[in-house]
């Protein structure tokens, strides 16, 4: 039987298009034209004229220390978590007492704390550690509170693992440290890579922590680098644009190739 076209589906799917289309459009048509062609037509007019100059002025700037700063941040964060959420994770799921149990709930509570309602806190902690205006003053935090959620997805893949293969390693005499380099690693690949993927994203578009913990430019990340390029009095929209455009780039490819793995590994989270 031949299934009949869902026309509403279709619709939905169009008009879902156009939403998530329209400023991806506007955002792309502002990066390539002047600014007084975008203070005549406006933002989705079509451009009738194509410059570069806008990713010139961006590129020959502060913006590629500021990436290379956000480089730093995100991967010392992600080395950070995985050292961290993975042992903990692995634990969690192989422990047999309350104890395992209490620290699995511990660090889910880290869920419901938003960063805004600890942020003065966190910076009177690092100012008196000495590490305000460092890059350790983005990444801890950081770190910190993606420690939960990969805590919660390692723990859901490794769940997936079946329980007989823990118990063969383990009459072959392998420690538990073997078993979790040998075993749990190369079967949660698809956990680890979600949480790598997640937390390189949490990193790369982080703002508050930037924002409250560093001011000069040696420490600054793209998502502050952007305000360079809107002064006090007056802002160029095609630079503006350019320089988003050009901060995305990088993170956007790794979720285009990553994106697989992230949803299965999501899609695990809650374990068999």
């Amino acid at each position: 039987m031949k299934r009949r076209p869902n026309y509403l589906a279709g619709a939905a799917a169009i008009v879902w298009l156009v939403i998530i289309g329209t400023p991806l459009y506007a955002m792309l048509a502002t990066a390539v034209r002047p600014k007084e062609q975008y203070v005549d037509s406006g933002p989705l007019a079509i451009p009738s004229s194509l410059t570069f100059d806008n990713f010139h002025t961006v590129l020959s700037g502060d913006v590629p220390r500021y990436i290379l700063n956000t480089v730093i941040v995100a991967a010392a964060t992600v080395v950070i978590v995985l050292l961290l959420s993975v042992p903990v994770g692995y634990t969690v799921v192989r422990g047999r007492g309350w104890t395992s149990t209490a620290v699995f709930r511990l660090f889910l509570l880290g869920l419901a704390i938003p960063a805004q309602a600890v942020i003065i806190p966190m910076f009177l902690l690092i100012n008196q550690l000495g590490l305000y205006d460092t890059y350790w003053a983005v990444i801890l935090p950081t770190a910190a509170f993606s420690l939960p959620v990969s805590i919660l997805v390692l723990a859901g893949g490794m769940r997936d693992i079946n329980k007989e293969l823990f118990e063969s390693m383990a009459m072959d005499g392998a420690s538990p440290g073997r078993i979790l380099l040998q075993l749990v690693i190369p079967l949660a690949r698809g956990s680890i890579s979600t949480v790598t993927v997640f937390t390189a994203l949490s990193a790369w578009n982080g703002f508050l922590f930037p924002l409250i913990l560093t001011q000069s430019t040696s420490t600054k990340v793209i998502t502050l680098g952007v305000y360079d390029f809107i002064g006090q009095y007056q802002v160029n929209p095609p630079e503006v644009f350019a320089a988003v455009l050009v901060s995305a780039l990088p993170i956007l490819a790794i979720y285009l190739f990553a994106r697989k793995s992230l949803l299965r590994g999501l899609a695990g989270a809650g374990g068999k």
